[in-house]
């Protein structure tokens, strides 16, 4: 599937998300957290949902990097997902779906996966 193929939903101000944080949207009924990251400002998705909690949190967790994965630590149990794949280091069973996002003409805009 192209880019072109997506539903892209346009969901805040690319200016709106502070570097190295996250927000939470609600995309389609699905919870997506959004973050901006490092020095590029790179943009990453993924559910915002803590599978281990059943929680809408992910987007406040805390960004860093675990070697050259770019994460997001979950802020009730820590876990930590990738931020490119969605995939939950500790415990692989507990990843999320990463999702497409892209900035246009200064918007935020998100395609669910």
């Amino acid at each position: 599937m192209t880019s072109q193929d997506l539903q892209w939903t346009p969901v805040c101000a690319a200016t709106d998300i502070l570097p190295d944080t996250g927000v939470c949207a609600l995309v389609h009924g699905v919870h997506v957290a959004i973050f901006r990251v490092g020095q590029e400002q790179a943009l990453f998705a993924i559910d915002n949902i803590d599978p281990k909690a059943k929680a809408s949190v992910l987007s406040r967790g805390l960004v860093g990097s675990l070697g050259e994965r770019i994460v997001v630590a979950s802020p009730l149990y820590k876990n930590h997902f990738d931020l490119r794949s969605g995939e939950c280091i500790e415990a692989p069973e507990h990843s999320v779906r990463a999702h497409a996002v892209r900035v246009h003409e200064g918007r935020v805009l998100v395609a669910l996966a």
